[in-house]
């Protein structure tokens, strides 16, 4: 299933495609005909219905021109728009270094109200504190080898940290056990790690569950990290890219998932007693 995001982008991808195809089906146009009629290679409309290349607005535009469609004109390029915002690869984000990053979530974050948040391997950034995020970023900026801009992205993460204390806002959280052992940075600091967020777990207005490393997984396997935010987006990330996913029929898949993972989990004495115990090992 971590493979999901990226599949439905591409099925987004090849349903655009087959709509093309269609138009220029009843329009009674060969793709040789239509290319040459437009201008374009002749291998350009195959490409485009194949999805080796993605449609411009442009030629959309001529597209439904020549095909005597422009009345789906506008649907066609808003569909186009949507899939092009759903992937954003993380390459392009991270030229301008990571505290850019942290800072695009800002607006997002405070017009959230409900958060309901999975990680598998790491403590969710917005619990997160210096030292730990610090090795997290470290990791990232080393591995994409991107600018280092580590002190005033990790500033930036905890600056973030402040959305938890404003305005009336709730968060659900479930960690798999792995995310409270994953180490990141010194002893000291995933002990400092694990001891803030055995203080974050007495905030009336935060949840956190863990599903023991032992729990049987019939009804759901580890997955990829997402965010839900709210019941109209939800954001996972990949190795290259991150996903963007609001198509309602999408966002009600990754709710139903964290139902299933949170009913998976442990919480109150013996979610906090999982993370003493992975914080004792580490003395």
């Amino acid at each position: 299933m971590s493979s999901r995001p990226s599949s439905n982008v591409q099925q987004a991808r090849q349903a655009l495609a087959d709509r093309l195809r269609e138009i220029r089906e009843r329009a009674g146009l060969t793709a040789t005909e239509l290319a040459n009629r437009a201008g374009w290679h002749q291998t350009k409309v195959s490409k485009l219905e194949h999805c080796v290349t993605s449609p411009s607005v442009e030629d959309i535009r001529t597209w439904c021109q020549l095909c005597d469609a422009t009345d789906l004109t506008e649907d066609l390029i808003a569909s186009a728009q949507a899939v092009n915002s759903a992937y954003v690869e993380w390459k392009r984000r991270h030229r301008a270094g990571l505290r850019k990053i942290q800072e695009e979530y800002v607006p997002l974050w405070k017009r959230t109200t409900r958060f309901r948040i999975y990680e598998s391997g790491v403590i969710p950034g917005l619990f997160q504190v210096p030292g730990y995020a610090e090795a997290v970023l470290r990791s990232v900026i080393a591995f994409n080898r991107i600018p280092d801009d580590l002190a005033e992205a990790v500033a930036a993460r905890m600056e973030r940290r402040r959305v938890i204390e404003e305005g009336q806002r709730t968060f659900a959280v479930v960690l798999e056990e792995q995310a409270l052992r994953t180490r990141f940075g010194s002893r000291a600091a995933m002990a400092e790690q694990l001891g803030y967020l055995l203080t974050v777990m007495t905030r009336p207005n935060v949840s956190v569950a863990i599903i023991p490393a032992d729990t049987p997984r019939e009804a759901m396997p580890p997955l990829n990290g997402f965010w839900i935010y709210d019941s109209d987006r939800v954001i996972t990330e990949l190795l290259t890219a991150e996903i963007t996913v609001t198509q309602p029929s999408e966002t009600s898949v990754y709710e139903r998932a964290f139902a299933v993972l949170t009913a998976m989990a442990v919480t109150g004495d013996e979610a906090r007693a999982l993370v003493q115990a992975a914080l004792a090992d580490l003395r």
